[in-house]
């Protein structure tokens, strides 16, 4: 199957099944030197693992992260960094029902229409628990990311109905500072559900706690910020940079919908209202005096932070009655078993962080050469350089 390589210049490649003996990913294009150590993508991975809370599925898995190859002594070496998650807690029998009919909301009819054959063990490629790779290599972009200033953050920004009262990226719009973006980490750190509002979260696990005694589930908003990406970064035509964003999270399999900046609500407003009015500020750098555009003009970065949000659908797998179809032709009512999330959100906002760390690492790597003077001063005029 083709479209498991990700990016041009730093790119990943994702391998793995959900039920199968592990999870993968292979990353080409990470400069030479970068510090990098297991606890560093480990630290993502913890985030996105299950049997976290009530909210996540309790299959057991440590998701333990080992990197096979690509550092020596604590630094990338410039070569392919390979990393693998092994699984451990695989109830296949879970799954066995399922191989004769298909699971409403799931890939089950699409994959054998595409393929004629499907791994029906938790959905194979399918499965959230894909994101492992996307995750593990979103680590190491947001390290290489460090370097420059870029900070990434996601949060939900709701659940079900309820959202937060607070806009974490029109405060950023105003400090940006590495102060406020720790303050807005730890706040989103705070609950389980990663809502930067202890009084929307509270509201919120009421609303799942219905949900699951319904044998429903939930769907939500996870909101990104990024803050430190200078003006110039992406391309204006069919490289933009709002379009690369769009394409990476709509990579993600429970996202329906993407906005950025003002989005949607952008189609209401007039011209006057939806610009963002330049000005100089004390050192004489171009300033914007709002955000409307999410931080991007004409598909490339404008300086101010970028915003956007990601629509997450409900968890598909539900306990509660449904009605589907069989191999055999005929209409049947089912309910699903097995270890499920009754929300996505929360562990789907390191993903969207991985996916944005991802896009834009790649394209900053790719801007080196979008001026002479950028090669010159990486290379120098005409100068030899020696392998010291």
């Amino acid at each position: 199957m083709a479209g498991s390589t990700f990016g041009t210049h730093f790119q990943i490649t994702t391998w793995g099944e959900s039920h199968g003996a592990g999870i993968g990913v292979v990353i080409d294009g990470c400069p030479a030197g970068l510090s990098l150590s297991q606890e560093d993508i480990q630290a993502y991975l913890n985030r996105r693992k299950p049997g976290q809370s009530r909210y996540a599925t309790p299959r057991k898995e440590d998701d333990a992260v080992q990197i096979l190859s690509g550092t020596f002594e604590g630094k990338t070496t410039g070569t392919p960094i390979s990393l693998v998650v092994f699984n451990q807690d695989q109830r296949s029998r879970d799954y066995s029902e399922i191989a004769g009919y298909y699971r409403p909301g799931h890939a089950d009819y699409t994959l054998d229409a595409k393929y004629g054959f499907r791994d029906y063990r938790g959905g194979g490629r399918s499965s959230g628990r894909e994101t492992i790779g996307r995750v593990a290599a979103g680590a190491v972009a947001a390290k290489l990311l460090e370097e420059f200033g870029v900070s990434v953050l996601a949060y939900s920004r709701s659940i079900g109905p309820v959202e937060i009262a607070s806009d974490p990226g029109a405060a950023l719009f105003q400090d940006s500072s590495p102060e406020a973006v720790l303050a807005l980490r730890k706040s989103i750190y705070g609950n389980p559900l990663y809502m930067p509002d202890s009084d929307a979260a509270s509201r919120a696990q009421e609303y799942l706690e219905e949900c699951m005694k319904n044998k429903d589930s939930a769907g939500g908003i996870i909101e990104c910020v990024l803050t430190g990406v200078w003006a110039g970064v992406g391309d204006p035509v069919f490289e933009k940079l709002d379009a690369a964003l769009a394409k990476s999270i709509f990579s993600i399999g429970a996202v329906k919908g993407f906005e950025i900046g003002d989005g949607f609500a952008a189609a209401k407003s007039r011209g006057s209202e939806n610009n963002d009015s330049f000005y100089h500020d004390e050192n004489g750098q171009v300033k914007k005096r709002t955000n409307h555009s999410g931080g991007i003009l004409g598909g490339i970065s404008d300086g101010s932070p970028i915003v956007f949000r990601a629509a997450v659908k409900p968890t598909p797998s539900i306990s509660s009655l449904q009605q589907t179809v069989n191999k055999n032709g005929e209409d049947i009512e089912i309910s699903i078993r097995g270890r499920h999330d009754p929300i996505i959100v929360p562990r789907a906002v390191v993903v969207v962080e991985a996916m944005a760390a991802l896009t834009i690492a790649d394209l900053i790597l790719s801007n080196a050469g979008a001026r002479t003077e950028y090669l010159k001063k990486i290379y120098g005029a005409g100068s030899k350089h020696s392998h010291s």
